[in-house]
């Protein structure tokens, strides 16, 4: 299988040796991004405005290889604070992703100076047609 690396500078600059997102054709994967926005560095307060940034974040890496928000069908999600965070990170997330869901794991993680982090897995849709739930 070969599959190719990419990384953007319409999004926040990698803290470390690695890609934005890897794209093997059928099935993409992207990094795990944080509430930074890209142009600025900013991180905004409280976990509304960091996971609406966060999202955009992984919206804008999935827009690098041609997909958006739906056609992700797993999300990995970090929390600072999961027992204080999770109903607000739920209301932000239920706006951005549609009915059926991505599959979805959620745990608490010490994050450095950030609320959430998430990273995704998406399916590129195929000659069939775009990839739906049932």
């Amino acid at each position: 299988m070969t599959w190719t690396a990419h990384t953007s500078a319409h999004l926040p600059t990698p803290a470390g040796p690695y890609s934005h997102v890897v794209d093997t054709g059928a099935i993409v994967w992207t990094a795990g991004f944080g509430p930074q926005d890209p142009a600025t560095g900013f991180v905004p307060d409280g976990i509304t405005a960091q996971t609406e940034q966060v999202l955009d974040n992984v919206e804008g890496a999935l827009r690098t290889v041609g997909l958006g928000l739906g056609d992700v069908v797993k999300a990995t999600v970090h929390l600072q604070h999961l027992d204080r965070d999770l109903d607000a990170y739920n209301d932000v997330y239920a706006k951005r992703f549609r009915p059926p869901y991505p599959v979805r794991t959620t745990v608490g993680s010490t994050l450095a100076g950030i609320l959430v982090e998430v990273d995704v897995v998406a399916v590129r849709p195929g000659p069939a047609g775009p990839v739906t739930g049932s």
